[in-house]
C-alpha cells in the first residue's frame, strides 16, 4: 500500500496523513491516532528515502557509548534498554545509530553527528553529577532525552528516570522493619546519578530509625558479579557483619548471594538480600516466587518511553522539556526475612 491509497482509505489528503506520520504539529491528536492506527492496521511501510528528502530529517536516533571500562554501560542491563527503544524506532521508520568512541571525543562524537545531520536526536546514558553532555547538546541544538537524571544540572532538559532514592528507601525500610539494624549497601559507582540518588535513599531510611551510618557497610563499585561478591565478603568478616544487604543490580546481587553461602550462611535466614533491576529479559528472577525480594522496574520499559520521548521532541521543537519519573515496585521474594535472633 503507498501514501495514496492509504490516504484514499482514511478519507484525508495525501499531505495530510504524510504529515500525521511524520509528527508535524499542525496536525491535531485525534487525527494523528487515526492515521497512525490505520499505518498498523494496514502495514503500511513509508519510502524513508522520500521522507528524508521531503523532511529534510535523517530518521534515525544516536546512542553514542564511551568505551571507558569504570563506565556503568558497561552493565549489560543496556541490552533491554535498546530492545525497548529500538521497537519504537521500528515502528516509526526510525533507524538506530550507535557510536562506541573514546572518552575524550564523546564530545566531538556529538558535535559531528549534529555538523553532518547524521541523526535527529540522542538519548544520553548514565548520567553523571554536573553531566557536562547535557549543556553540550542544549548549545549545539540537537534534541536529546536522558536516561536518567543528572543531580548538579541547573539546566531544563527532557529525561526518563526511576524513583530511584525512594526505591532504595523503602527497600531499607523493609528490612529495618524485618528487624535488620546492620544493612551492608552495595551500589554502583558513585559519580552516577543513580547511585548517589540510591545512598541518599538508603542513608534517609537509616536515619529516620536512629541509626548512625557505617562507612564500612557502604561499598560502590562497577555492578559485577566479582564486585558484589568481594564487597560482601569483606563485610561479612566484619566483627558486628551486616544481617542484610541492598545490592545495585541482579549481576551484583548474585556475587552477594555466593559470598554469603560459601561461608555456609542461608540466604533469607541468616543473611537478607534485596537487589534492583530484576526485569531482565535475559535473566529472571526465578519462577513465581522469585528468588530475590528486588525493587523492580523494567530497563525496556525505560527504553521505550524514553524513544517514544524523543520522537515527540523531534517531531515537536521547541516544545519544551519533558520529565517522566517511574517508580519501582517492591516484590518480595525467598531472599529476605526476619533479622536472626542474637543468642
Amino acid at each position: 500500500m503507498n501514501l495514496k491509497e492509504l490516504a484514499t482509505k482514511l478519507g484525508l489528503s495525501p499531505t495530510t496523513v504524510s504529515r500525521a506520520l511524520n509528527g508535524y504539529p499542525e496536525v491535531n491528536e485525534t487525527t494523528r491516532e487515526k492515521v497512525l492506527a490505520a499505518a498498523r492496521r494496514y502495514n503500511y511501510q513509508p519510502n524513508t528515502r522520500a521522507i528524508r528528502l521531503a523532511t529534510g530529517r535523517a530518521l534515525a536516533v544516536g546512542h553514542v557509548i564511551p568505551v571507558a571500562t569504570r563506565h556503568e554501560i558497561v552493565n549489560p542491563i543496556f541490552a533491554d534498554f535498546i530492545a525497548g527503544a529500538g521497537e519504537v524506532y521500528s515502528r516509526n521508520g526510525y533507524d538506530m545509530v550507535l557510536s562506541v568512541v573514546p572518552d575524550d571525543q564523546e564530545e566531538q562524537t556529538y558535535r559531528a553527528l549534529k555538523t553532518r545531520g547524521t541523526v535527529d536526536g540522542v538519548i544520553v546514558h548514565a548520567p553523571r553529577l554536573n553531566d557536562p553532555r547535557i549543556p553540550l547538546l542544549n548549545d549545539i541544538g540537537l534534541p536529546f532525552v536522558v536516561h536518567g537524571r543528572a543531580t548538579g544540572t541547573t539546566l531544563p532538559y527532557s529525561w526518563v528516570d526511576v524513583n530511584n532514592r525512594r526505591a532504595f528507601q523503602r527497600a531499607a525500610e523493609f528490612l529495618l522493619d524485618l528487624g535488620h539494624s546492620r544493612i551492608g549497601l552495595v551500589n554502583g559507582l558513585e559519580f552516577m546519578d543513580f547511585a548517589i540518588r540510591r545512598r541518599t535513599g538508603y542513608l534517609d531510611a537509616l536515619s529516620a530509625r536512629g541509626i548512625a551510618p557505617d562507612p564500612q557497610l557502604m561499598f560502590q563499585d562497577q555492578m559485577t558479579e566479582l564486585a558484589g561478591f568481594s564487597a560482601a565478603r569483606a563485610m561479612l568478616a566484619l566483627a558486628v557483619p551486616p544481617t542484610g544487604f541492598l545490592v545495585a543490580s541482579m549481576i551484583s546481587g548474585m556475587g552477594v548471594r555466593r559470598a554469603v553461602e560459601s561461608l555456609g550462611l542461608v540466604v533469607g535466614r541468616d543473611v537478607s538480600i534485596i537487589i534492583h533491576d530484576d526485569e531482565l529479559s535475559y535473566l529472571p528472577n526465578g519462577g513465581e516466587v522469585p528468588l530475590f525480594t528486588a525493587t523492580r522496574s523494567s530497563v525496556r520499559e525505560a527504553g521505550r518511553l524514553s524513544a517514544e520521548m524523543l520522537l515527540s521532541l523531534i517531531a515537536r521543537q521547541g516544545s519544551g522539556p519533558q520529565e517522566h519519573l517511574l517508580e519501582a515496585e517492591l516484590i518480595i521474594g525467598q531472599s529476605t526475612g526476619p533479622a536472626p535472633r542474637k543468642d
